[in-house]
């Protein structure tokens, strides 16, 4: 196959893998066409620019063949799973309209990435998730097509379902009674080697068709897992209490429980673990080899996971329109449960005022200007946070009209300012968790000045989960009186700022 650029078609690149493949691909030079049923969905991507997006099923012959038109290697990273009791049946029509299609059409090589089958098990019997992708990459081997099928078992990356539930397990429980299946050995990947690979597999030699083992260099028993994860989320020690009559069944609703993760998806992932996952080879390197310092460890992998939460990006996070510029970060298209909880409260006023007057009374908010709300509770906030070791409200501000980007702020620093339109504070208080406020000068499309106001808090463990729901029922005061307040000082403030009085110069 050519070293240089080739034409790609990816379908689901609406989802997890997908997403992030796409500028992946991108920055190799090649050409990249997206096969997606809801095309909308790709609109606010910053490459969807650079790549051409047509509308189309993997279960319809007629769009999957006017999409693989001049194709080089067609990528297959869609599957049926939580769609109902007959997905296998539903993955088993669409690849094998996609192997068909892509052979009419001339395509040199179809890339897919399945699930990692234990060693010496019958495919009979596997769980039902994994037979299913266990026969779709058969399905792909026997076609005349040349194929490169990955086989991955646990992809470590926000925003991965199997990542997402190992997150909510280990956060929300300090004491967890597990299904047996936490003894079972797996051997996870990183998202960043995952495409990689993918990448890398576009260029395979065409006399190259056959199946991959991936997977990281830790084999972890998922008990594992949650202990290291808790450790580098800097949680304390998972007591872990396993249960063996907890079915793969009765397990998926007790996920379903604990996590937001939907039971249709919890159960065909945890009837999987029954299964150990280890890779028998690690022929990939051959044709991929990895750069110094991969393939990622587990530590590692979860660490660039929850990195853009512990750096305090909230605007790279999977609810924002923007799009993340790591491969293990939250995209706008993951579920809604992906990427951990992020509980918000959220304010929105019409000011009688224009917005630079409002913009002002946002610079100045705190130090001997106040917060605007209910002093005694900031106050008391203030006390409690000095009790506790922290700073309190004791640090005021630089200056008493202006900040800047670090300026402290009593117990919160400007993380970010935008001038006129945004400041962003993240608090450096005593918390279990982390905590923002956002404070905007806004005008709408009627041509009205709007203020705007979001506190954000990711909480840490279970502590920060209570945290938040025993400060809640006090937001409407603090958090609401803080917007109507702010609203009418800038309803108060003179058109232009005053002009500081003159000096008398010295004789």
């Amino acid at each position: 196959m050519s070293d240089g650029p080739l034409h790609c078609l990816v379908t689901g690149a609406t989802g997890y893998i997908g997403g992030r493949l796409v500028p992946e691909l991108l920055e190799a030079g090649h050409r990249v066409r997206c096969l997606a049923r809801s095309p909308q969905k790709l609109r606010d991507y910053p490459w969807t620019g650079d790549t051409e997006v047509v509308k189309g099923d993997v279960t319809d012959a007629d769009s999957v063949a006017a999409a693989m038109e001049g194709v080089d290697v067609a990528y297959y990273l869609v599957h049926a799973l939580g769609t109902g009791d007959d997905f296998e049946e539903t993955d088993r029509r669409a690849a094998r309209n996609f192997a068909e299609r892509a052979a009419a059409a001339g395509v040199r090589r179809i890339v897919y990435l399945g699930g990692l089958t234990p060693a010496g098990v019958p495919e009979r019997e596997l769980s039902p998730h994994l037979r299913s992708r266990a026969e779709v990459g058969r399905i792909f081997l026997d076609s005349p097509v040349p194929a490169t099928v990955l086989r991955a078992a646990v992809i470590i990356g926000s925003g991965s379902a199997s990542f997402e539930m190992l997150r909510y397990l280990t956060e929300r429980l300090p004491v967890m009674v597990t299904p047996s299946w936490v003894h079972t050995r797996i051997q996870p990947a990183a998202v960043r080697d995952v495409l990689r690979a993918l990448v890398g597999s576009a260029g395979m030699p065409p006399d190259v068709d056959r199946a991959f083992d991936l997977g990281g260099p830790d084999i972890l028993t998922y008990q594992d897992m949650m202990v290291r994860y808790a450790a580098v989320a800097g949680l304390r020690r998972r007591l872990i209490l396993p249960v063996p009559m907890l079915t793969p069944g009765l397990s998926s609703h007790w996920v379903g429980v604990v996590t937001p993760v939907p039971a249709s998806i919890a159960r065909p992932l945890t009837e999987s673990l029954r299964h150990e996952v280890v890779c028998r080879e690690n022929d990939i390197e051959r044709y991929v080899p990895p750069p110094p310092g991969f393939p990622l460890g587990f530590d590692a992998a979860v660490r660039l996971a929850l990195q853009r939460v512990r750096d305090a990006q909230v605007a790279t996070r999977w609810s924002s329109a923007s799009v993340p510029g790591a491969p293990s970060d939250p995209l706008p298209t993951d579920p809604d449960w992906a990427g951990g909880s992020l509980y918000t409260d959220h304010r929105s006023l019409t000011v009688d005022a224009p917005p630079e007057a409002l913009w002002r009374v946002i610079e100045g908010i705190g130090g001997d200007n106040g917060w605007y709300s209910f002093p005694l509770a900031w106050a008391v906030r203030g006390w409690l946070d000095r009790l506790v070791g922290g700073v309190g409200l004791r640090r005021g501000r630089r200056d008493a009209a202006r900040l800047r980007s670090g300026d402290v702020l009593d117990f919160w620093r400007v993380e970010e300012i935008v001038p006129g339109r945004l400041l962003r504070l993240r608090a450096e208080m005593r918390l279990p968790g982390l905590a923002w406020l956002e404070m905007y000068a806004e005008t709408d499309e009627a041509g009205r000045t709007r203020y705007r106001q979001r506190a954000l808090f990711h909480p840490h463990g279970l502590a920060g989960h209570a945290y938040w729901w025993s400060v809640s029922p006090f937001h409407a005061v603090v958090f609401g009186g803080m917007a109507r307040n702010i609203a009418k000082a800038a309803a108060r403030q003179p058109s232009e700022p005053e002009a500081p009085p003159r000096q008398a110069r010295s004789a």
